[in-house]
């Protein structure tokens, strides 16, 4: 249970630096090669207020998913493969913007110990 908490605490803090605010609450499971990790309570104040419309919740929706693969894409947070002791190949995530909650998938190169 240990690595599952630190592991929450990189995806909390790399979104709090990223959005301004982490997930309220974030529970990961590791299963295999992956990282399975459902995060409730990430928008900030003004993302709830921009996600009153459809057109709003769309914007939301594109812009985290967008920053987060970017971000992935250029520069794997700081300690994260060094606690799973496997490099991060894919990650898939997604965001239910009107019922605030968050998923991601990290696939890693091996299975996790």
């Amino acid at each position: 249970m240990k690595k599952e908490a630190a592991f929450n605490d990189i995806i909390r803090k790399v979104r709090r630096d990223l959005f301004g605010k982490g997930p309220e609450r974030i529970y990961t499971h590791f299963i295999e090669n992956m990282a399975i990790t459902k995060m409730h309570g990430n928008l900030t104040m003004s993302e709830k207020f921009i996600s009153q419309t459809a057109e709003g919740q769309q914007m939301v929706h594109n812009a985290r998913t967008l920053m987060i693969q970017k971000l992935y894409k250029e520069n794997i947070p700081e300690g994260l493969e060094e606690l799973i002791g496997a490099k991060l190949v894919h990650l898939f995530n997604d965001i239910k913007v009107e019922e605030d909650i968050a998923i991601s998938v990290f696939i890693f190169e091996k299975p996790i110990a």
